[in-house]
Formats: C-alpha cells, sequence, structure tokens
C-alpha cells in the first residue's frame, strides 16, 4: 500500500501514518491484526491456545484443572465481544480500557475492540482511582473491562465524571453485586451476560469492521508508566504490531508453532507481556498459560513447573528471585554434591562463554537451554548433571530465556549461564512496540542488549551519544499530545529514544565489527554536577550493587551539586499479600549480618552498627575504585529504613525507579548528607 504522502507521526488516533518500507524483512507485505488472526485460525483452529485455572473458594491452585481454549473458540469469544461493542454504537477508532489480571477475557476484550475497528488500552491493575480516571477520561474510553469487584470499585468514584463511558464490563464473577447500580451511572455486566448483546449484530457486518482496517492505522494504546510526568498514550499501529513480531520471531533459534507454550503473567498493559502474551502467539499458534494473580509474589515457581514453556520472559525481578533462591540451596550444599555441582557449573560456563560473540569462530552455533555442540568432552556429562537443576526450576524445555524492562547485573547473568540457562537481554521501548535490538543465537554477548532488528536502521546523536532509530516498529505518535510526538519522532521518522548508549564498532584482535549495543543511562536521569560533568547514574548503581550483594536498590543524588550521594535500601521482607516492605533484613542482607558479625536483624539496627556502616564504606570503595573520574564517585550514602517498591512510590509497575518521587519522598535525608 502507498502512504508515502502521509505523516510518519501524529498525535490524532484516527490519522494514518506513513509506512516506513525498505528492504530485506522491511520488505514484507503489511497486513492487519485481523488477517494475522484469520491465519492462525485456519492453520490451528481446532488446537490448543489458551489455558486458565479457574479458582474456586477453599480449592487450591495445586487441586485446580486448566480449562481450555481452542484457536476457533478464542475467535468466536473475541468476534462476540466486538459484535456486542457494536450493538453500544462503538465506532471506528473508539477506545476501551482493560484493569485486571491476565485472563482468556483480557485477550477477548483487546481483540474485540480491534476486531470492531477500534483500539484497547490496558490499565495498570495496581492504579488507584486517580490515575484510572485520568487514562479513561484521556481515552474518552466508551467501555471499561474490569476483574472483579475490587477492580469495579475504583470506578464508583469517577464514573460520573467520564462522559463518553456507556458501559463496564466485569469479568471473574458470575455475577454483579446488587448495589452497583445505585453506585455507578452506567450499567454494569457480567462478561457472559455482556457477550448476549451483540447476537442481533450479523457476521456481515463484522466482517465489513475487520475488512476495512488498514494496516497503517492505530490500533492499540500503551500508556507509559510515568517515571516524569502523567503517562503518554503510545499509539501503536496494525503493521507496528505484525511486523515487529515477524521481526523479533526471525532472531530466534528456531520457529515456533502450536507445540510451543509461554506464560502470561506480566502486565498486559505493558508492551513486552502484549507482544509475548498477545501478538507473538497469534503470529505462531503458541499456546498460553495464564498465570495466577500471585505469580511476582511467590506461586510462579509453581507455575514454571506445572507448563514447563519453551519460551520464557523475566523482567530482572524474577531471574534476581530465582538467583537468590539458587544461592541458598547452594549454601546448603556441601562434600562430594558441592564438588561435583562446582565442576558442572566450571563446564557449563566454558561452554557458553565460547557461544558468546567473538569467542568462537563460528558463531552461528545454536543457542539454547542445554543445546549445542559441546566445546569439551565433559560439557555433555555437565547438561545431564545441570538438566536436574532446570527440571527443579521448570525450564528444562526452555530453549529461548529473556530479559529486559529494567537494567540487570552481568554477574546474574553469568550464574545462569555456568547453571546451562542462557538468557537474552534485549532492549526495547513501547514507542517501538516492544522490542529495538536483542540478543540472538547467533550474535550474544552478556551485558549488551544485543544488535538492532533486521531491517531498521540504527544511529548514535554525535553531540551527546543518544540511540536514534528507525523501522517499521516505531510509534505513530503520543495520542493528543502534538509537542511530545515532534520531540520524539524528528521529520525524517526517527525515534530520539532518550537513552544514552555506546554502540560496538569492533573487537580486539581485527576481528568484524558487531553492532552489539550498551545502554548506558536515561539523557533525563543524567546528572549534571555543580562542576558540568555529565553522569549517568545508572551504572554507578549497578555497581555499588555488585560490590554490596546485601543491597536492594539504590539511587545516586548530585544534580547540581558538588558531590554525589546515595540512598541505600537492604534487602528486607515484603508482604506477599500488599507488596509493603517492613525492615526486617532477608536474603543476602540477613546473611551479610551474620557474615560481618553483626547482631542487627532489621534495617534501623543495622543503620546503628558499626559493622554494618563498614560493610557499606568498604562496598562504596570498591565501586569507587571502578570509578571514570573524580566526580563519579560516591561521597556520602545515607541507609534509608525499608526498601524501593511500587505501592511506596518509588516504582512503576515494571520496577522502573522513579526518581523525581524518591528524592521528594526522602529529601530531608538527602539534604542531610549535604547540610
Amino acid at each position: 500500500m502507498d502512504s508515502s504522502s502521509l505523516p510518519y507521526a501524529t498525535a490524532d488516533k484516527a490519522q494514518p501514518v506513513r509506512l516506513r518500507m525498505g528492504d530485506g524483512l522491511a520488505a514484507e507485505e503489511p497486513i492487519t491484526i485481523i488477517q494475522q488472526f484469520d491465519k492462525v485460525v485456519a492453520k490451528f483452529g481446532d488446537k490448543p491456545a489458551l489455558h486458565q485455572k479457574v479458582l474456586k473458594e477453599g480449592v487450591s491452585a495445586a487441586d485446580t484443572p486448566w480449562s481450555h481454549w481452542t484457536w476457533k473458540e478464542y475467535r468466536d469469544n473475541v468476534d462476540s465481544f466486538a459484535k456486542s461493542l457494536i450493538s453500544l454504537g462503538f465506532e471506528k477508532s473508539d477506545i476501551i480500557n482493560i484493569i485486571g489480571f491476565n485472563a482468556p477475557e483480557w485477550h477477548f476484550s483487546n481483540f474485540g475492540a480491534i476486531m470492531a475497528g477500534g483500539i484497547a488500552a490496558g490499565i495498570y491493575a495496581t492504579n488507584g482511582p486517580d490515575a484510572c480516571k485520568y487514562i479513561s477520561d484521556h481515552s474518552e474510553a466508551k467501555v471499561v473491562v474490569v476483574e472483579g469487584v475490587k477492580q469495579l470499585e475504583k470506578y464508583y468514584s469517577i464514573a460520573k465524571d467520564l462522559s463518553m463511558l456507556k458501559a463496564i464490563v466485569m469479568y471473574g464473577p458470575d455475577s454483579v453485586p446488587e448495589d452497583v447500580s445505585s453506585k455507578l451511572s452506567v450499567p454494569v455486566y457480567t462478561f457472559a451476560d455482556f457477550l448476549k448483546l451483540g447476537e442481533s449484530v450479523s457476521d456481515d457486518e463484522l466482517k465489513a469492521r475487520g475488512d476495512a482496517q488498514k494496516a497503517n492505522e492505530v490500533t492499540t494504546l500503551i500508556y507509559t508508566s510515568g517515571t516524569t510526568g502523567p503517562p503518554k498514550a503510545v499509539m501503536i499501529t496494525h503493521d507496528n504490531i505484525t511486523w515487529t513480531a515477524t521481526a523479533q520471531l526471525s532472531t530466534m533459534a528456531r520457529e515456533l508453532d502450536n507445540d510451543d507454550h509461554m506464560i502470561s503473567y506480566l502486565p498486559l498493559s505493558h508492551i513486552a507481556a502484549q507482544m509475548l502474551d498477545l501478538h507473538c502467539p497469534m503470529a505462531t499458534g503458541t499456546q498460553v498459560w495464564f498465570a495466577q494473580p500471585d505469580a511476582l509474589r511467590g506461586s510462579l515457581g509453581a507455575t514454571l513447573k506445572e507448563v514447563r514453556p519453551t519460551v520464557f520472559f523475566g523482567v530482572p525481578r524474577v531471574w534476581e528471585k530465582i538467583y537468590d533462591k539458587m544461592q541458598e540451596v547452594a549454601k546448603s550444599t556441601t562434600g562430594l554434591k558441592k564438588v561435583i555441582s562446582t565442576w558442572a557449573k566450571g563446564e557449563a560456563t566454558q561452554h557458553w562463554n565460547s557461544r558468546q560473540f567473538g569467542n568462537s569462530s563460528d558463531n552461528s552455533k545454536p543457542l539454547a537451554c542445554g543445546v549445542g555442540e559441546p566445546d569439551s568432552w565433559f560439557y555433555p556429562v555437565a547438561q545431564i548433571l545441570l538438566k536436574k537443576v532446570r527440571q527443579a526450576l521448570g525450564l528444562d524445555r526452555c530453549f529461548a530465556c529473556y530479559v529486559s524492562a529494567a537494567p540487570i547485573e552481568v554477574k546474574i547473568l553469568e550464574y545462569f549461564a555456568s547453571i546451562d540457562i542462557p538468557i537474552l537481554e534485549l532492549f526495547g521501548q513501547s514507542e517501538c512496540s516492544g522490542p529495538h535490538a536483542t540478543n540472538a543465537p547467533d550474535a550474544w554477548m552478556i551485558g549488551s542488549v544485543g544488535r538492532p532488528l533486521p531491517g531498521t536502521d540504527t544511529k548514535l546523536d554525535p553531540n551527546n551519544g543518544e540511540l536514534i532509530y528507525s523501522g517499521r516498529h516505531i510509534f505513530a505518535g503520543y495520542m493528543k499530545m502534538e509537542d511530545k510526538t515532534q520531540e520524539t519522532v524528528d521529520p525524517e521518522g526517527y525515534l530520539h529514544s532518550g537513552d544514552v548508549v555506546t554502540i560496538d564498532e569492533n573487537l580486539q584482535d581485527g576481528k568484524p565489527g558487531t553492532g552489539f549495543i550498551h545502554i548506558t543511562g536515561r539523557i533525563k536521569e543524567l546528572i549534571i554536577t555543580a562542576g558540568g560533568e555529565n553522569i549517568p547514574p545508572v551504572l554507578i548503581e549497578e555497581q555499588m550493587k555488585a560490590a554490596m550483594p546485601a543491597v536492594s536498590n539504590c539511587m545516586v543524588i548530585g544534580d547540581k551539586r558538588k558531590f554525589l550521594t546515595m540512598l541505600i535500601c537492604l534487602q528486607v521482607e515484603i508482604d506477599a499479600e500488599t507488596g509493603v516492605p517492613s525492615n526486617k533484613l532477608t536474603g543476602h542482607a540477613l546473611d551479610t549480618s551474620k557474615e560481618i558479625g553483626s547482631n542487627a536483624t532489621t534495617t534501623d539496627e543495622a543503620k546503628d552498627c558499626e559493622k554494618w556502616q563498614k560493610y557499606i564504606n568498604d562496598g562504596v570503595a570498591v565501586a569507587n575504585g571502578k570509578a571514570t573520574s573524580r566526580a563519579q564517585k560516591i561521597g556520602k550514602w545515607t541507609l534509608l529504613s525499608t526498601d524501593f517498591t511500587e505501592p511506596g512510590g518509588e516504582l512503576t509497575p515494571t520496577l522502573k525507579l522513579k526518581r523525581s518521587v524518591a528524592a521528594d519522598k526522602y529529601s530531608k535525608e538527602i539534604e542531610a548528607m549535604y547540610a
């Protein structure tokens, strides 16, 4: 389709945009999500697509059987939801919101809105009423889909102010509470009842809606997590989604199909989970298994062992939690068993080091958990021993493990490689529909976020090192924010990422250029000291955590100051239900207390303990020793009474640090360091 006369970016949700066609993969014929859906149903219609455990009161997840939906049943539910929207007067480019934990109904609602010619926008399930109101008002939502009474209650006080809202749909419970009608000015339907509203809408009318859609039209909104202000509505087109899924899948060790399995547990309002759980399966027929709502609070491990996914994506905190548990197991391993374990990990480390780009003459060896030609006679023996570890984690079938969304320590990646689980780090943004760069089987380098996707173009701003790139994955713009859109997408259609990076041009010994990208920080996060030096805080924070395993989070301060200071959080117990942190030491922090001879079991006790002060001073000295300049050394530090968390406001739902929030919250502690 010829879109050359259209703009690259817009702030209007109804404005089609120019397709960034190119050579190779970038020349692929554009298709809509509906066309992609048609293909997968035609190929796998009677095959399983979705799996969920519908828990009943008094019955544990372990004792609950899985419910299943085939691809055809999946599509039937999507079509029914779309017809019901149409019956309410839902028009082209109208918007729905979805708030709740991952479930089949989330998928049905998302694609139902798209099928009806509209746009779907997720809301983080942890958002409060004010945040929900902002998004539902800003998006002019016609329908809001909520999970259960807890999410429904958020709309009791705000629905009356949402002039465009026509209905609320609740999934989960079989009935709507009797007193709801007195609290809401719009009708509330159970999911099953809502699907009945569209029974009079014909298949032909629905098909016409799908056929009328174009690949360069907006179909999804991703609201940013708002680390520096109100969330922006990132507009994603059909082509953004279908092409990006194709590009990412092309980097994998093999093609996915209906025999592959993924676990859905990360927030579906985030682009990473949407691409992984919604759109890549739509392109491949991969089966999706829904975890329990408390997945990140402990139950994910049980789901992993039950499902045994073939592809698994974890944010850094997930891998860190597994790492911490494995360290606890390692401490209890002694004698011959420890000797054998250490030997096996050494063999695996050697094997996966050889798979890193530039360390082998053959970089195309398959990269997958427990797969690949051995570099020594002993690695296959180590594989057999380490397979028990992968089985215990539920990752024995997993051939592709990924991490993204926030920085992860190199030691974590190196550890998992040592137990025969290579993790591929990637880089992405909502504004590029998910991934832009990824490590891959034929190009893997720990400490980097990999190389750009095929069919994209990448360059650096020579003035500040900002990553700038273009491709068919670049979003259409920020809805209703023309100024922000123009700031982010230049006239040539390049996205200015806001990330400061370095790109490897070559390796030593005359080996060819690599193009691996290393993230060093965000431009808006850069600290400019009173002396005028630009400081990337993330690199310093990573060095600090590497030097002090007891540290959970830390934040460097120093903008317009004469020297750098740092807030430090130790690992503490966190309430499994609320996510609220305590001051009780746990994990490495509690172990460290014993190792240094301290009686401290809380952060307040650690604050007053000379042995803890020495531990932190020594760790800061080690990290300062690796600083690239005197200006990048930490001068003073303060130990906080608890940890940064999402409920506390310091972290986003994807665990990114809200620096301004933390700075305001702990302003007294910060000013005391500069007094």
